[in-house]
C-alpha cells in the first residue's frame, strides 16, 4: 500500500511542478468588488459538484477513474488492476449556465446535466447558490434480466442545490440537499425515491494545493448501500485541474455515487481515483 501510493505521489508531483499554472485568474478578485472569490477552484468538491461554473463558450474535457478495493492487496496492486471509468464534456453557455455528458463504464451509464447559478456571494448576499439537474440512462440493463424491459425503466433523475460560503482564502464550505428519483429500482435494498444532505469542504494548504473532503446522508430507510464519504486533494497544474481521492464510492457517475457506495471505510474497503479536467 505505502509503495503503491509513493508511486503515485512521485507521479502526480511531476505534474504539478512540469507545467504552467492553468487557471492563474480563478483567485483574481473581478472588478465588481462587491463579489467574492469562488468558493472551489474545481467543479467538483470530490466527487459531488461544486458551486464552480465553466466560463463562457469554455470547454471542459473530463476524465476520471475510480480503481478496485485497495483492501485486496497486492494481488490485484491495491485496486489499481480494476478501474471503472468516466468520460465526459463540459460546455458554458453561459458564465452561470452550464451543460453536460459523459458516460461511465460502471452500469455502462450516461449522464446529461445542466448547471445554473441562482445567487452570487457578495457583500450584499452571504451565499453562493446553484442548482443541478441530471438525468441517467443504465444501458447496462437488459431483456434477459428484466423481460418486460422499456427505455424509460433505464431513466434516473437528480435534483440539487449546491450553498456554499467562502469564508477565507484557505476554507469553503458546501451545503448540498438533494432528491434523486429512479424509475427501475430494487425495493428490497432501496427506495424509489431518495433524499440527501451532503457536507463538503476545502481547505487551501498552499497556492496550487487544496484537501477536500464530503459526506452524504442517505435518509432512505434501507440500509444495503453507505453514505458515500470522500476525502482528496486538488491540484492545480498547466492546463489541467487534477484531483486526487479516497471514497467508498467505486461508482462516480452523479447518481450512483450517491446512492450506490458500497465500500466501508471502518474496514478498509474504499477505492482509490482521481479527476482530471481539460479546458479548451
Amino acid at each position: 500500500m505505502t509503495k503503491a501510493l509513493l508511486f503515485l505521489s512521485v507521479l502526480t508531483s511531476g505534474f504539478a511542478f512540469s507545467q504552467e499554472d492553468l487557471l492563474k485568474d480563478i483567485d483574481t478578485i473581478k472588478t465588481n468588488t462587491e463579489i467574492s472569490q469562488p468558493a472551489f477552484k474545481a467543479l467538483q468538491i470530490v466527487t459531488g459538484q461544486s458551486t464552480k461554473l465553466t466560463a463562457k463558450k469554455e470547454w471542459y474535457v473530463v476524465i476520471a477513474h475510480r480503481f478496485g478495493d485497495v483492501s485486496t492487496g497486492f494481488k490485484n496492486f491495491f485496486g489499481l488492476d480494476n478501474a471503472s471509468t468516466k468520460l465526459g464534456v463540459i460546455y458554458g453557455i453561459t458564465d452561470a449556465v452550464s451543460v453536460s455528458l459523459s458516460r461511465e463504464t460502471n452500469m455502462k451509464t450516461f449522464e446529461g446535466g445542466v448547471k445554473y447559478r441562482l445567487v452570487r456571494q457578495n457583500d450584499n448576499f452571504p451565499v453562493d447558490i446553484v442548482g443541478y439537474n441530471v438525468v441517467a440512462a443504465n444501458t447496462d440493463l437488459d431483456k434477459d434480466t428484466y423481460p418486460h424491459l422499456k427505455f424509460n425503466d433505464r431513466l434516473a433523475y437528480l435534483t440539487q442545490a449546491l450553498i456554499s460560503r467562502r469564508f477565507s482564502d484557505k476554507l469553503s464550505l458546501q451545503l448540498t440537499p438533494s432528491y434523486v428519483h429512479k424509475n427501475l429500482y430494487e425495493p428490497n435494498i432501496e427506495d424509489k425515491n431518495q433524499f440527501l444532505a451532503g457536507l463538503g469542504g476545502r481547505y487551501k494548504i498552499s497556492k496550487r494545493i487544496s484537501l477536500n473532503a464530503e459526506y452524504f446522508v442517505n435518509f432512505d430507510n434501507h440500509s444495503f448501500y453507505k453514505n458515500p464519504l470522500s476525502l482528496g486533494v486538488d491540484i492545480e497544474t498547466g492546463g489541467h485541474v487534477f484531483q486526487l481521492l479516497f471514497t467508498n464510492s467505486q461508482i462516480n457517475s452523479d447518481i450512483g455515487y450517491l446512492t450506490n457506495a458500497s465500500g466501508n471505510w471502518g474496514k478498509g474497503h474504499i477505492f482509490f481515483g482521481f479527476n482530471l479536467y481539460r479546458v479548451f
